[in-house]
Protein backbone atom coordinates (compact mmCIF):
# COMPACT_ATOMS: atom_id res chain seq x y z
CA UNK A 1 0.00 0.00 0.00
CA UNK A 2 2.86 2.36 0.89
CA UNK A 3 4.61 1.53 -2.36
CA UNK A 4 1.46 2.23 -4.39
CA UNK A 5 1.02 5.59 -2.63
CA UNK A 6 4.65 6.51 -3.23
CA UNK A 7 4.29 5.66 -6.93
CA UNK A 8 1.17 7.83 -7.15
CA UNK A 9 2.91 10.78 -5.49
CA UNK A 10 5.93 10.47 -7.80
CA UNK A 11 3.75 10.29 -10.91
CA UNK A 12 4.63 12.86 -13.56
CA UNK A 13 0.93 13.46 -14.23
CA UNK A 14 0.27 14.12 -10.52
CA UNK A 15 3.18 16.54 -10.27
CA UNK A 16 2.10 18.49 -13.38
CA UNK A 17 -1.49 18.64 -12.15
CA UNK A 18 -0.26 19.78 -8.74
CA UNK A 19 1.75 22.53 -10.41
CA UNK A 20 -1.34 23.48 -12.44
CA UNK A 21 -3.52 23.70 -9.30
CA UNK A 22 -0.85 25.79 -7.57
CA UNK A 23 -0.73 28.10 -10.58
CA UNK A 24 -4.52 28.44 -10.66
CA UNK A 25 -4.63 29.17 -6.93
CA UNK A 26 -1.92 31.82 -7.26
CA UNK A 27 -3.72 33.35 -10.24
CA UNK A 28 -6.97 33.55 -8.26
CA UNK A 29 -5.19 35.19 -5.33
CA UNK A 30 -3.59 37.74 -7.66
CA UNK A 31 -6.96 38.47 -9.31
CA UNK A 32 -8.65 38.96 -5.95
CA UNK A 33 -5.80 41.16 -4.70
CA UNK A 34 -5.84 43.26 -7.88
CA UNK A 35 -9.63 43.64 -7.72
CA UNK A 36 -9.53 44.74 -4.09
CA UNK A 37 -6.69 47.13 -4.79
CA UNK A 38 -8.59 48.58 -7.76
CA UNK A 39 -11.72 49.06 -5.69
CA UNK A 40 -9.76 50.63 -2.84
CA UNK A 41 -7.50 52.91 -4.85
CA UNK A 42 -10.04 54.03 -7.44
CA UNK A 43 -13.18 54.21 -5.33
CA UNK A 44 -13.50 57.92 -6.08
CA UNK A 45 -13.36 57.36 -9.84
CA UNK A 46 -15.80 54.47 -9.69
CA UNK A 47 -18.17 56.44 -7.49
CA UNK A 48 -18.19 59.44 -9.81
CA UNK A 49 -18.68 57.22 -12.86
CA UNK A 50 -21.60 55.46 -11.18
CA UNK A 51 -23.06 58.81 -10.20
CA UNK A 52 -22.91 60.06 -13.78
CA UNK A 53 -24.66 56.97 -15.08
CA UNK A 54 -27.33 57.12 -12.36
CA UNK A 55 -27.94 60.82 -12.99
CA UNK A 56 -28.38 60.24 -16.72
CA UNK A 57 -30.84 57.39 -16.07
CA UNK A 58 -32.84 59.57 -13.69
CA UNK A 59 -32.84 62.47 -16.17
CA UNK A 60 -34.37 60.29 -18.87
CA UNK A 61 -37.31 59.51 -16.57
CA UNK A 62 -38.10 63.13 -15.66
CA UNK A 63 -41.75 64.10 -16.34
CA UNK A 64 -43.24 67.50 -17.09
CA UNK A 65 -46.66 69.14 -16.70
CA UNK A 66 -48.73 70.86 -19.39
CA UNK A 67 -46.73 74.05 -18.96
CA UNK A 68 -43.49 72.24 -19.59
CA UNK A 69 -42.22 72.36 -16.01
CA UNK A 70 -40.70 69.32 -14.25
CA UNK A 71 -43.06 67.70 -11.75
CA UNK A 72 -41.49 64.31 -10.92
CA UNK A 73 -40.46 60.99 -12.43
CA UNK A 74 -42.31 58.18 -14.20
CA UNK A 75 -43.69 55.18 -12.37
CA UNK A 76 -40.52 53.08 -12.78
CA UNK A 77 -38.87 55.36 -10.18
CA UNK A 78 -41.79 55.33 -7.73
CA UNK A 79 -40.24 52.55 -5.63
CA UNK A 80 -36.99 54.52 -5.30
CA UNK A 81 -38.32 58.03 -4.51
CA UNK A 82 -38.71 57.09 -0.84
CA UNK A 83 -34.92 56.93 -0.63
CA UNK A 84 -34.63 60.66 -1.36
CA UNK A 85 -37.34 61.51 1.17
CA UNK A 86 -36.08 59.26 3.97
CA UNK A 87 -32.34 59.95 3.62
CA UNK A 88 -32.28 63.73 2.99
CA UNK A 89 -28.92 64.03 4.73
CA UNK A 90 -27.27 61.44 2.45
CA UNK A 91 -28.86 61.76 -0.99
CA UNK A 92 -30.75 64.35 -2.95
CA UNK A 93 -31.67 65.66 -6.39
CA UNK A 94 -32.81 68.91 -7.94
CA UNK A 95 -33.78 70.24 -11.37
CA UNK A 96 -32.45 73.59 -12.58
CA UNK A 97 -33.54 75.69 -15.51
CA UNK A 98 -31.18 77.43 -17.91
CA UNK A 99 -30.84 80.31 -15.43
CA UNK A 100 -29.87 77.98 -12.55
CA UNK A 101 -33.18 78.45 -10.83
CA UNK A 102 -34.41 75.44 -8.87
CA UNK A 103 -37.58 74.01 -10.40
CA UNK A 104 -37.78 70.69 -8.49
CA UNK A 105 -35.84 69.40 -5.47
CA UNK A 106 -35.91 66.68 -2.80
CA UNK A 107 -33.86 68.68 -0.27
CA UNK A 108 -33.54 72.19 1.06
CA UNK A 109 -31.11 74.73 -0.33
CA UNK A 110 -28.55 74.12 2.41
CA UNK A 111 -27.90 70.65 1.02
CA UNK A 112 -26.25 72.15 -2.06
CA UNK A 113 -23.24 74.48 -2.21
CA UNK A 114 -23.65 77.56 -4.38
CA UNK A 115 -20.98 76.66 -6.94
CA UNK A 116 -22.75 73.43 -7.99
CA UNK A 117 -25.48 75.49 -9.65
CA UNK A 118 -23.17 75.89 -12.60
CA UNK A 119 -24.00 73.40 -15.34
CA UNK A 120 -21.18 73.60 -17.82
CA UNK A 121 -19.67 70.37 -19.13
CA UNK A 122 -16.68 70.84 -16.82
CA UNK A 123 -18.99 70.45 -13.88
CA UNK A 124 -20.97 67.42 -15.18
CA UNK A 125 -19.30 65.49 -12.32
CA UNK A 126 -18.39 67.22 -9.10
CA UNK A 127 -17.57 66.74 -5.44
CA UNK A 128 -18.17 68.87 -2.38
CA UNK A 129 -18.14 68.62 1.38
CA UNK A 130 -21.21 68.97 3.53
CA UNK A 131 -20.79 69.06 7.29
CA UNK A 132 -17.42 67.29 6.92
CA UNK A 133 -18.84 64.51 4.73
CA UNK A 134 -17.64 64.09 1.15
CA UNK A 135 -20.48 64.21 -1.39
CA UNK A 136 -20.37 62.96 -4.99
CA UNK A 137 -22.53 64.69 -7.58
CA UNK A 138 -23.29 64.72 -11.27
CA UNK A 139 -25.28 66.87 -13.70
CA UNK A 140 -27.29 65.67 -16.72
CA UNK A 141 -29.06 67.97 -19.24
CA UNK A 142 -32.70 67.29 -20.21
CA UNK A 143 -34.27 68.75 -23.37
CA UNK A 144 -38.07 69.32 -23.35
CA UNK A 145 -40.15 71.48 -25.71
CA UNK A 146 -37.11 73.43 -26.81
CA UNK A 147 -36.01 74.20 -23.28
CA UNK A 148 -32.98 72.78 -21.49
CA UNK A 149 -33.21 71.62 -17.92
CA UNK A 150 -30.42 70.29 -15.72
CA UNK A 151 -30.84 67.40 -13.29
CA UNK A 152 -28.32 67.24 -10.45
CA UNK A 153 -27.91 64.20 -8.19
CA UNK A 154 -25.69 64.06 -5.08
CA UNK A 155 -24.88 61.12 -2.76
CA UNK A 156 -22.69 60.97 0.35
CA UNK A 157 -19.51 58.92 0.29
CA UNK A 158 -20.56 56.85 3.29
CA UNK A 159 -23.84 55.88 1.63
CA UNK A 160 -22.02 54.84 -1.52
CA UNK A 161 -19.55 52.79 0.52
CA UNK A 162 -22.50 51.10 2.18
CA UNK A 163 -24.05 50.26 -1.20
CA UNK A 164 -20.73 49.04 -2.59
CA UNK A 165 -20.14 46.81 0.43
CA UNK A 166 -23.67 45.43 0.37
CA UNK A 167 -24.07 44.92 -3.37
CA UNK A 168 -20.92 45.49 -5.45
CA UNK A 169 -18.45 43.40 -3.44
CA UNK A 170 -20.72 40.32 -3.19
CA UNK A 171 -21.31 40.41 -6.94
CA UNK A 172 -17.60 40.81 -7.56
CA UNK A 173 -16.88 37.94 -5.15
CA UNK A 174 -19.42 35.72 -6.90
CA UNK A 175 -17.81 36.55 -10.23
CA UNK A 176 -14.36 35.67 -8.93
CA UNK A 177 -15.64 32.37 -7.47
CA UNK A 178 -17.36 31.47 -10.75
CA UNK A 179 -14.26 32.34 -12.75
CA UNK A 180 -12.13 30.29 -10.36
CA UNK A 181 -14.36 27.23 -10.67
CA UNK A 182 -14.34 27.45 -14.46
CA UNK A 183 -10.57 27.88 -14.47
CA UNK A 184 -10.07 24.98 -12.09
CA UNK A 185 -12.42 22.37 -13.55
CA UNK A 186 -12.63 23.18 -17.27
CA UNK A 187 -8.95 23.87 -17.73
CA UNK A 188 -8.13 21.12 -15.23
CA UNK A 189 -10.08 18.59 -17.31
CA UNK A 190 -8.32 19.78 -20.44
CA UNK A 191 -4.94 19.51 -18.72
CA UNK A 192 -5.76 15.97 -17.53
CA UNK A 193 -6.75 14.83 -21.03
CA UNK A 194 -3.73 16.46 -22.63
CA UNK A 195 -1.41 14.92 -20.05
CA UNK A 196 -2.96 11.49 -20.65
CA UNK A 197 -2.43 11.87 -24.39
CA UNK A 198 1.14 13.15 -23.84
CA UNK A 199 2.07 10.34 -21.47
CA UNK A 200 0.53 7.58 -23.60
CA UNK A 201 3.79 7.01 -25.57
CA UNK A 202 5.63 6.61 -22.26
CA UNK A 203 3.21 3.89 -21.18
CA UNK A 204 3.65 2.13 -24.52
CA UNK A 205 7.44 2.32 -24.21
CA UNK A 206 7.21 0.96 -20.66
CA UNK A 207 5.08 -1.98 -21.83
CA UNK A 208 7.53 -2.67 -24.66
CA UNK A 209 10.45 -2.64 -22.22
CA UNK A 210 8.63 -5.02 -19.85
CA UNK A 211 8.02 -7.46 -22.74
CA UNK A 212 11.73 -7.77 -23.56
CA UNK A 213 13.19 -11.08 -22.41
CA UNK A 214 16.35 -13.08 -23.14
CA UNK A 215 14.50 -14.43 -26.19
CA UNK A 216 13.79 -10.96 -27.56
CA UNK A 217 16.97 -9.05 -26.75
CA UNK A 218 17.08 -7.99 -30.39
CA UNK A 219 14.02 -5.80 -29.78
CA UNK A 220 14.49 -2.06 -29.34
CA UNK A 221 12.28 0.70 -27.94
CA UNK A 222 10.82 3.14 -30.45
CA UNK A 223 11.72 6.75 -29.64
CA UNK A 224 9.80 8.38 -32.49
CA UNK A 225 6.59 9.03 -30.53
CA UNK A 226 7.92 9.77 -27.03
CA UNK A 227 8.42 13.35 -25.75
CA UNK A 228 11.72 14.87 -26.77
CA UNK A 229 12.81 15.13 -23.12
CA UNK A 230 12.58 11.33 -22.76
CA UNK A 231 14.33 10.43 -26.04
CA UNK A 232 17.85 10.43 -24.47
CA UNK A 233 16.63 7.97 -21.81
CA UNK A 234 15.14 5.66 -24.46
CA UNK A 235 18.34 5.82 -26.52
CA UNK A 236 20.42 4.97 -23.46
CA UNK A 237 18.15 2.01 -22.69
CA UNK A 238 18.52 0.75 -26.27
CA UNK A 239 22.31 0.94 -25.96
CA UNK A 240 22.11 -1.06 -22.74
CA UNK A 241 20.00 -3.66 -24.56
CA UNK A 242 22.61 -3.83 -27.29
CA UNK A 243 25.35 -4.53 -24.74
CA UNK A 244 23.17 -7.13 -23.02
CA UNK A 245 22.45 -8.85 -26.32
CA UNK A 246 26.15 -8.95 -27.18
CA UNK A 247 27.01 -10.39 -23.77
CA UNK A 248 24.20 -12.94 -23.93
CA UNK A 249 25.20 -14.07 -27.42
CA UNK A 250 28.82 -14.38 -26.33
CA UNK A 251 27.79 -16.48 -23.34
CA UNK A 252 25.60 -18.75 -25.44
CA UNK A 253 28.31 -19.21 -28.05
CA UNK A 254 30.85 -20.06 -25.35
CA UNK A 255 28.47 -22.56 -23.75
CA UNK A 256 27.75 -24.27 -27.08
CA UNK A 257 31.42 -24.33 -28.06
CA UNK A 258 32.53 -25.71 -24.70
CA UNK A 259 29.89 -28.43 -24.73
CA UNK A 260 30.71 -29.37 -28.30
CA UNK A 261 34.43 -29.46 -27.65
CA UNK A 262 33.91 -31.70 -24.61
CA UNK A 263 32.02 -34.37 -26.55
CA UNK A 264 35.02 -35.56 -28.60
CA UNK A 265 37.53 -36.02 -25.76
CA UNK A 266 34.85 -37.70 -23.65
CA UNK A 267 34.16 -40.14 -26.46
CA UNK A 268 37.88 -40.89 -26.75
CA UNK A 269 38.21 -41.38 -22.99
CA UNK A 270 35.24 -43.76 -23.00
CA UNK A 271 36.75 -45.78 -25.83
CA UNK A 272 40.06 -46.07 -24.00
CA UNK A 273 38.37 -47.18 -20.77
CA UNK A 274 36.34 -49.81 -22.59
CA UNK A 275 39.57 -51.23 -24.03
CA UNK A 276 41.07 -51.54 -20.58
CA UNK A 277 41.09 -54.88 -18.85
CA UNK A 278 38.46 -55.41 -16.22
CA UNK A 279 39.46 -53.59 -13.06
CA UNK A 280 37.62 -52.55 -9.88
CA UNK A 281 37.37 -48.91 -10.97
CA UNK A 282 36.51 -49.50 -14.63
CA UNK A 283 32.71 -49.34 -14.25
CA UNK A 284 32.92 -46.26 -12.04
CA UNK A 285 35.02 -44.51 -14.68
CA UNK A 286 32.52 -45.46 -17.37
CA UNK A 287 29.67 -44.09 -15.24
CA UNK A 288 31.55 -40.82 -14.71
CA UNK A 289 32.22 -40.47 -18.43
CA UNK A 290 28.57 -41.24 -19.21
CA UNK A 291 27.50 -38.59 -16.71
CA UNK A 292 29.84 -35.99 -18.19
CA UNK A 293 28.74 -36.89 -21.72
CA UNK A 294 25.10 -36.47 -20.74
CA UNK A 295 25.87 -33.08 -19.20
CA UNK A 296 27.64 -31.92 -22.36
CA UNK A 297 24.72 -33.14 -24.50
CA UNK A 298 22.17 -31.39 -22.33
CA UNK A 299 24.21 -28.18 -22.34
CA UNK A 300 24.06 -28.29 -26.13
CA UNK A 301 20.31 -28.88 -26.00
CA UNK A 302 19.88 -26.03 -23.52
CA UNK A 303 21.83 -23.68 -25.78
CA UNK A 304 19.73 -24.64 -28.77
CA UNK A 305 16.50 -24.33 -26.79
CA UNK A 306 17.46 -20.79 -25.70
CA UNK A 307 17.76 -19.51 -29.28
CA UNK A 308 14.49 -18.59 -30.98
CA UNK A 309 15.98 -18.88 -34.47
CA UNK A 310 16.52 -22.64 -33.91
CA UNK A 311 12.78 -23.32 -34.02
CA UNK A 312 10.74 -24.18 -37.10
CA UNK A 313 7.03 -23.87 -36.29
CA UNK A 314 4.32 -25.87 -38.03
CA UNK A 315 1.09 -27.68 -37.19
CA UNK A 316 1.95 -30.78 -35.19
CA UNK A 317 -0.24 -33.63 -33.93
CA UNK A 318 0.78 -33.81 -30.29
CA UNK A 319 -0.50 -37.39 -29.90
CA UNK A 320 1.83 -38.60 -32.66
CA UNK A 321 4.84 -36.93 -31.01
CA UNK A 322 3.83 -38.39 -27.61
CA UNK A 323 3.63 -41.91 -29.09
CA UNK A 324 7.05 -41.43 -30.66
CA UNK A 325 8.56 -40.36 -27.31
CA UNK A 326 6.94 -43.30 -25.50
CA UNK A 327 8.30 -45.76 -28.08
CA UNK A 328 11.74 -44.19 -27.77
CA UNK A 329 11.77 -44.69 -23.97
CA UNK A 330 9.96 -48.04 -23.90
CA UNK A 331 13.14 -50.04 -23.27
CA UNK A 332 14.12 -47.74 -20.36
CA UNK A 333 10.63 -48.11 -18.88
CA UNK A 334 10.74 -51.90 -19.12
CA UNK A 335 14.12 -51.92 -17.41
CA UNK A 336 12.60 -50.26 -14.30
CA UNK A 337 9.22 -52.07 -14.59
CA UNK A 338 7.16 -48.91 -15.24
CA UNK A 339 4.30 -48.66 -17.76
CA UNK A 340 4.05 -45.67 -20.07
CA UNK A 341 0.36 -44.98 -20.78
CA UNK A 342 -1.01 -42.53 -23.34
CA UNK A 343 -4.61 -41.49 -22.64
CA UNK A 344 -7.08 -41.95 -25.47
CA UNK A 345 -7.47 -38.94 -27.71
CA UNK A 346 -10.21 -36.61 -26.61
CA UNK A 347 -12.69 -35.24 -29.16
CA UNK A 348 -11.86 -31.76 -30.42
CA UNK A 349 -8.12 -32.04 -29.84
CA UNK A 350 -6.52 -30.44 -32.87
CA UNK A 351 -2.92 -29.87 -33.95
CA UNK A 352 -0.65 -27.50 -32.06
CA UNK A 353 1.61 -24.87 -33.60
CA UNK A 354 5.04 -26.10 -32.56
CA UNK A 355 8.52 -27.20 -33.55
CA UNK A 356 8.19 -31.00 -33.80
CA UNK A 357 11.78 -31.77 -32.82
CA UNK A 358 11.65 -29.43 -29.79
CA UNK A 359 8.28 -30.85 -28.72
CA UNK A 360 9.72 -34.37 -28.89
CA UNK A 361 12.67 -33.29 -26.71
CA UNK A 362 10.28 -31.71 -24.20
CA UNK A 363 8.10 -34.83 -23.93
CA UNK A 364 11.12 -37.13 -23.78
CA UNK A 365 12.65 -35.12 -20.92
CA UNK A 366 9.36 -35.06 -18.99
CA UNK A 367 9.01 -38.84 -19.35
CA UNK A 368 12.67 -39.43 -18.43
CA UNK A 369 12.24 -37.32 -15.31
CA UNK A 370 9.15 -39.32 -14.35
CA UNK A 371 10.95 -42.61 -14.99
CA UNK A 372 13.69 -41.58 -12.55
CA UNK A 373 11.15 -41.32 -9.71
CA UNK A 374 8.31 -43.75 -10.51
CA UNK A 375 8.29 -46.87 -8.26
CA UNK A 376 8.40 -50.28 -9.87
CA UNK A 377 5.03 -51.68 -10.90
CA UNK A 378 3.44 -48.22 -11.33
CA UNK A 379 2.61 -46.28 -14.45
CA UNK A 380 3.33 -42.92 -15.97
CA UNK A 381 0.30 -41.35 -17.60
CA UNK A 382 0.41 -38.91 -20.51
CA UNK A 383 -2.82 -36.98 -20.97
CA UNK A 384 -3.40 -34.70 -23.98
CA UNK A 385 -6.19 -32.14 -24.12
CA UNK A 386 -7.17 -29.32 -26.41
CA UNK A 387 -4.97 -26.74 -24.69
CA UNK A 388 -2.89 -28.76 -22.26
CA UNK A 389 -0.60 -31.78 -21.96
CA UNK A 390 0.28 -33.46 -18.67
CA UNK A 391 2.65 -36.17 -17.46
CA UNK A 392 1.96 -37.77 -14.08
CA UNK A 393 3.79 -40.38 -12.07
CA UNK A 394 2.88 -42.13 -8.81
CA UNK A 395 6.24 -41.70 -7.15
CA UNK A 396 7.24 -39.98 -3.88
CA UNK A 397 6.59 -36.54 -5.36
CA UNK A 398 8.27 -33.31 -4.31
CA UNK A 399 7.86 -31.28 -1.14
CA UNK A 400 5.95 -28.03 -1.58
CA UNK A 401 8.97 -25.89 -0.76
CA UNK A 402 10.98 -27.74 -3.43
CA UNK A 403 8.49 -27.21 -6.29
CA UNK A 404 10.07 -23.87 -7.35
CA UNK A 405 13.46 -25.62 -7.57
CA UNK A 406 12.36 -28.15 -10.22
CA UNK A 407 13.21 -25.88 -13.16
CA UNK A 408 16.45 -24.46 -11.74
CA UNK A 409 19.58 -25.48 -13.63
CA UNK A 410 21.56 -28.39 -12.16
CA UNK A 411 19.04 -28.97 -9.33
CA UNK A 412 18.39 -32.71 -8.77
CA UNK A 413 15.71 -34.32 -6.65
CA UNK A 414 16.64 -36.66 -3.78
CA UNK A 415 14.78 -39.70 -5.16
CA UNK A 416 16.40 -40.07 -8.59
CA UNK A 417 17.61 -43.46 -9.78
CA UNK A 418 20.58 -41.99 -11.67
CA UNK A 419 22.92 -39.01 -11.32
CA UNK A 420 21.54 -36.82 -14.08
CA UNK A 421 22.82 -33.38 -14.94
CA UNK A 422 19.79 -31.58 -13.55
CA UNK A 423 19.11 -29.80 -16.86
CA UNK A 424 16.21 -31.85 -18.26
CA UNK A 425 13.33 -29.80 -16.82
CA UNK A 426 15.26 -26.56 -17.45
CA UNK A 427 15.39 -27.49 -21.14
CA UNK A 428 11.66 -28.25 -21.03
CA UNK A 429 10.94 -24.82 -19.59
CA UNK A 430 13.05 -23.09 -22.25
CA UNK A 431 11.22 -24.95 -25.03
CA UNK A 432 7.85 -24.11 -23.47
CA UNK A 433 8.70 -20.41 -23.19
CA UNK A 434 9.88 -20.31 -26.78
CA UNK A 435 6.43 -21.59 -27.84
CA UNK A 436 4.52 -19.23 -25.54
CA UNK A 437 3.41 -22.12 -23.32
CA UNK A 438 3.44 -22.46 -19.55
CA UNK A 439 5.08 -25.43 -17.82
CA UNK A 440 4.04 -25.94 -14.19
CA UNK A 441 4.48 -28.62 -11.52
CA UNK A 442 1.89 -29.72 -8.95
CA UNK A 443 1.78 -32.28 -6.19
CA UNK A 444 -0.52 -35.12 -7.30
CA UNK A 445 -0.86 -36.93 -3.93
CA UNK A 446 0.84 -39.30 -4.61
CA UNK A 447 3.32 -38.41 -7.29
CA UNK A 448 4.02 -35.34 -9.35
CA UNK A 449 2.00 -33.75 -12.16
CA UNK A 450 3.87 -31.74 -14.79
CA UNK A 451 1.45 -29.80 -16.98
CA UNK A 452 2.07 -27.93 -20.19
CA UNK A 453 -0.57 -25.30 -21.00
CA UNK A 454 -0.97 -23.15 -24.04
CA UNK A 455 -2.99 -19.98 -24.62
CA UNK A 456 -5.87 -20.05 -27.05
CA UNK A 457 -5.32 -17.98 -30.17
Amino acid sequence: MRCARSTWLSSLRFKVLLAYIAGVTLSILLIVSAALALVTSQSDILSVMNMAERTQELAEKLQFDADGRPVGFDRSETDRIWTYDSMRQEIGYRVLDASANVALTSTDASFWPANTSEHSEDHARFKFERQGILMYGATAPVEHDGQTWFLQLAVSERLMDLFHGAFALPFMGAGIVLFSLVLLFVFGACAYVILGYTLKPLREVSESAAAISPRSLHSRLQASSVPSEVVPLVDSFNRVLQRLENGYRTQQEFLATAAHELKTPLALIRAQIELMENSPGRNALLNDVAHMTRQAQQLLLLTEASEAQNYLFAEVEVADVAKEAIDYLQRMAEAVDVRLVLAEDRPGVGPWQADRSALFTLLKNLLENALQHAPRGTEIRVDIGRDHLSVRDWGPGVDREQLPQLFVRFWRGPHRRDHGAGLGLTICREIAQAHGWTLSAKRAEPGLLLQLSRREH
